[in-house]
C-alpha cells in the first residue's frame, strides 16, 4: 500500500474535513480567509488529519466528529507553521512563497492566533474533557518545544538527548495526540488508546529524522523549502550533533563554527563532513527504529485496511523522498 492508495481509502472522510476547514476558516475580514486559504490550498502531505481519520476507523468509529477533531488537527498545525515561518524568517515552504513573505511578518502571526482560537472553537463543539485535555496539553507542549528549539540555536553543545526532546514536543506530540484522539473518540479500550498514542508518538518521530537526512540527500525542489536552511539558522540537527561527536578534529570544528555563527559560507564542507562520518546513516537508521516502533504499537489491533494504512504509512515515514 502507498501514499496514494492509503488517501484513497479515506478520500471521503478527507473531502470531508477540507469541507469543515474551508467552511471553519471563514471570517468576515478578508485578509484572515485569503491568507487562510492560502495555506490551506498550499500543497503538504495532510499526515496529521489523516492519523485521525485511519485511527478512528481502525477503532470501528461511526459518527462524523473526527471530521471536526481532523480539522483542529490541521489548523493546530498550521498555525504553528506561520508562527515558525515568523520566527525563521523562511521565505519558501512545500515549494511556494511562506505567508510572511507574502504578507509581511505580522499578519502572519495574527492570523496563526486566528487559526489556533478557531481550533479552540471547535473543540468546545466536540464536549469532551478528554478531548480538551489531550489537545491543550499537545498545543502547550509544542510551544516548549519551539522554546527549547531557539534555545538549542547557534549551540554547538546541544547533545542528542536534548535534541530528541525538541522533537517529541516540537513535532511528534501532534502525531501523537491525532492518533490518540481517534482512538479516544471511538471508545477504544485504555491499551488500544495508548497503543494509538504510541504509535503516533514514533511516527512523528521519525518524519522529523527523515526530514533532517533531506536536508543533506535532497535537491530543494524535492523538499519544498531552501536546502540547508536550519544551518543557516544555525539549528543543530541530529546530523550535525553526530558529525561533531564522531568526526575528526577538522570536521567537527567546522560543523561547530556552522551552528555558531550561522550561514552557508562553507556549506559544501560541513555537507562533505556530515556524510563522510556516516551521520546520515546513523540517523536514516534511528528513524527506521522509530518506523519499528510506530508499527510494533499496532499489534494490539486486529487486521484491517485501516491498520494496514496506517502499518504503511510507517514505511512511508522513511521511505520518502519529500
Amino acid at each position: 500500500m502507498n501514499l496514494d492508495s492509503i488517501r484513497e481509502l479515506i478520500r471521503e472522510d478527507m473531502d470531508n474535513v477540507n469541507s469543515l476547514i474551508r467552511e471553519s476558516l471563514y471570517s468576515d475580514v478578508a485578509l484572515i480567509g485569503e491568507l487562510g486559504n492560502y495555506l490551506i490550498n498550499s500543497g503538504g502531505k495532510r499526515i496529521r488529519p489523516a492519523l485521525v481519520l485511519l485511527s478512528a476507523r481502525a477503532c470501528n468509529y461511526q459518527g462524523n466528529m473526527h471530521y471536526n477533531l481532523a480539522a483542529i488537527i490541521e489548523f493546530i498545525h498550521t498555525a504553528t507553521l506561520l508562527h515558525d515561518d515568523v520566527v525563521d524568517a523562511s521565505e519558501l515552504r512545500r515549494g511556494k512563497e511562506t505567508a510572511n513573505a507574502i504578507w509581511g511578518n505580522e499578519a502572519s502571526v495574527l492570523v496563526g492566533d486566528f487559526v489556533y482560537s478557531r481550533a479552540f472553537e471547535m473543540m468546545v463543539k466536540i464536549d469532551s474533557m478528554k478531548v480538551m485535555k489531550i489537545l491543550a496539553h499537545a498545543t502547550n507542549t509544542i510551544a516548549e518545544g519551539e522554546v527549547m528549539q531557539l534555545l538549542n540555536v547557534h549551540n554547538a553543545d546541544t547533545t542528542m538527548e536534548s535534541y530528541l526532546d525538541v522533537i517529541h514536543c516540537k513535532t511528534a506530540k501532534l502525531f501523537e495526540a491525532g492518533s490518540e484522539l481517534g482512538a479516544l473518540l471511538s471508545g477504544a479500550t485504555e491499551q488500544q488508546t495508548n497503543a494509538m498514542a504510541a504509535y503516533g508518538m514514533h511516527l512523528g518521530t521519525a518524519f522529523q529524522l527523515v526530514d533532517d537526512v533531506l536536508d543533506y540527500n535532497s535537491s530543494s525542489e524535492e523538499m519544498g523549502k531552501n536546502l540547508g536552511d536550519d544551518l543557516a539558522e544555525g539549528k543543530p540537527t541530529l546530523p550535525l550533533i553526530y558529525t561533531i561527536a564522531h568526526g575528526n578534529e577538522q570536521q567537527s570544528s567546522i560543523v561547530r563554527q556552522a551552528i555558531e555563527k550561522g550561514g552557508l559560507e562553507h556549506l559544501d564542507a560541513v555537507m562533505e563532513a556530515v556524510k563522510s562520518t556516516g551521520a546520515i546513516e546513523y540517523t536514516a537508521k534511528m528513524a527506521r527504529n522509530e518506523a519499528k516502533m510506530a508499527r510494533d504499537a499496532l499489534s494490539v489491533f486486529p487486521s484491517s485496511d485501516y491498520i494496514d494504512a496506517m502499518l504503511a504509512l510507517a514505511d512511508f515515514s522513511v521511505e520518502r523522498s519529500y
